[in-house]
C-alpha cells in the first residue's frame, strides 16, 4: 500500500511532463508542415472549373 503514495504522484508527474512537453513542441513549431505549401499550387482546383455551358 504505501508503494502506491510513491507510484501516483510519480505517474502524474510524468504525465505532466509529457503534457508540458508536447505543448512546448507545439509553440515551438515541431509540427508545422513545410512540405505541402510549395506544392499546394500544383494540386488540381476543383472548385475553380467551369464546364463551358451556360
Amino acid at each position: 500500500m504505501s508503494v502506491l503514495y510513491i507510484m501516483i504522484p510519480a505517474a502524474l508527474m510524468l504525465g505532466v511532463s509529457a503534457l508540458v512537453a508536447f505543448i512546448l513542441s507545439l509553440r515551438g513549431g515541431q509540427y508545422d508542415d513545410l512540405d505541402t505549401p510549395p506544392v499546394r499550387m500544383l494540386f488540381d482546383d476543383e472548385s475553380g472549373k467551369t464546364t463551358g455551358r451556360p
